[in-house]
Order: structure tokens, then C-alpha cells, then sequence
């Protein structure tokens, strides 16, 4: 059996209390799947979450864990769909 070692998954905020986050995850390239749905812990976001906020889940190295990544926020344009 093979172990996936390197992967990038794409994600989205679905919605979020002062705890956890309902998310989507989605394989990059996409597969016929469809996307994955996840809870995970606000504290694990190195940035400031809304629902409709894009994400990365990132693993490049054999020896490294996953790191969440945020999506760059455009400086040119206000924060679309923010409602927190």
C-alpha cells in the first residue's frame, strides 16, 4: 500500500462558531467525489475565518505534517460575504 505523502487540498469556511469550523475540502486536481466535509478547531486557522473564506490544506514533505494556509485577502477589494 502506498501512503498519499504530498497533497494539497482546497477548502472552504461553511460556518464557524468561537470553536470550530464546518468546512469543505476539496482535492486539487478535483475527483469525481466530490468534496469532503470536516470540523475543525478555529484556533487551527493562522487567520481570521468567515463563512465563504477559501483555505489550504497543504503537505509537501514526506517528514512535515499538514499546514493550514489562508488565501491571500485582495487589498484592493473589500472582504466579500464577510457577516462577522
Amino acid at each position: 500500500m502506498t501512503i498519499l505523502t504530498t497533497f494539497i487540498l482546497v477548502g472552504m469556511i461553511d460556518s464557524h462558531d468561537a470553536h470550530f469550523a464546518t468546512v469543505e475540502l476539496n482535492t486539487t486536481p478535483a475527483s469525481n467525489g466530490g468534496p469532503a466535509l470536516a470540523v475543525i478547531p478555529v484556533s487551527a486557522f493562522p487567520c481570521e475565518i468567515y463563512e465563504g473564506k477559501v483555505f489550504y490544506v497543504v503537505k509537501l514533505h514526506d517528514e512535515q505534517d499538514a499546514a493550514i494556509v489562508c488565501q491571500k485577502e485582495p487589498q484592493d477589494e473589500p472582504r466579500r460575504g464577510k457577516i462577522d
